[in-house]
């Protein structure tokens, strides 16, 4: 029978050069490894986990000749080791913010809807004020995003939100919506074709978002609804950079965001309807967090940056239709 951890039997024990080689070990699968990136010696690595085990009466890792794998209670050690490891960088950032002034770090992950505007603008704006706050950025899905958002890895998700369910611990802040729109080349074939139906886009190759995306779900919702079959020919793809050379190329469809479609001259955007015609973008966050001033700074510039950004639109929008 397993022992009742009590909080006073962990606080004396746990100590932070043991947080962090737990969380080491669980991301290298291997202690030899998790050892030399930490600048430790092997054994004494293997040492301070059975000691944990032993101390905590629980086998934290399943070992094995390929290495080791957390088992349910290691990942729950190292699930909270993450947040208690991020709370003292933030402790950190924030004391150093306020001996040296504004510096720092932020750490943002970019769904493809933030990346051709908001936040280049964002970063722009905050290089003229605040230069010593660095901001690294990590592109990906809901799926890989929210989880590093809700362990510490992020300080914040920035892109079209998602209707997501568990949204236990986040907060989303809407900042504007951003219309949806299909697009292809200049030139292309459907350039100009009024009411364009979904059968007839269904003969040509997409480019769509990864399958487990809720825009995704709802490009094939918008073929579905017409008794068609999403197009089984296509490229799985977020890179906007990527996106836009196959599109420019190609006779290729895509899904994006209007502000791609209007800042690029080589597209143009197709006269049909989809069931992603409008979605929110806005930024999500830990609930239960303060931000270090870097984070509260990088979320102020955010929003002053979203109301520029439906400026900018509404001009090129303007501009366009003259």
């Amino acid at each position: 029978m397993q022992p009742h951890i009590m909080e006073n039997q962990l606080m004396p024990r746990l100590k932070f050069r043991q947080l962090k080689l737990l969380v080491t070990v669980g991301e290298k699968g291997n202690i030899v490894k998790a050892s030399k990136a930490l600048n430790m010696a092997q054994p004494a690595a293997t040492k301070i986990i059975l000691d944990l085990e032993a101390t905590l009466g629980l086998k934290l890792f399943d070992r094995s000749p390929r290495g080791v794998t957390p088992t349910m209670y290691g990942d729950i050690l190292i699930r909270h080791a993450k947040l208690i490891l991020s709370q003292l960088k933030q402790m950190s950032e924030e004391l150093t913010s306020v001996h040296h002034g504004a510096s720092g770090r932020v750490s943002v992950g970019t769904l493809l809807a933030a990346a051709p505007a908001l936040l280049p603008k964002t970063i722009s704006m905050m290089q003229e004020d605040r230069p010593n706050i660095s901001i690294a950025l990590h592109e990906g899905t809901n799926d890989v995003l929210m989880p590093a958002l809700r362990v510490g890895d992020l300080d914040f998700v920035v892109g079209r939100l998602p209707k997501f369910r568990g949204r236990e611990g986040l907060v989303q802040e809407a900042l504007y919506n951003e219309p949806i729109v299909v697009v292809a080349r200049k030139g292309h074939p459907l350039e100009g074709k009024k009411n364009l139906k979904m059968r007839k886009l269904a003969e040509y190759v997409w480019i769509l978002p990864p399958a487990q995306t809720s825009l995704r779900r709802q490009i094939e919702a918008s073929f579905q609804n017409e008794g068609v079959e999403p197009p089984i020919n296509s490229v799985e793809s977020i890179s906007i950079l990527a996106n836009l050379k196959l599109l420019i190329e190609s006779d290729m469809l895509a899904v994006m965001p209007l502000q791609v479609a209007l800042s690029n001259e080589g597209l143009c955007q197709l006269d049909v309807r989809i069931e992603a015609a409008l979605g929110a973008v806005g930024v999500t966050m830990r609930a239960s967090d303060e931000l270090t001033p870097a984070a509260q700074y990088f979320l102020e510039t955010l929003r002053d940056a979203a109301k520029q950004v439906v400026a900018d639109e509404y001009l090129i929008a303007t501009t366009n239709s003259d």
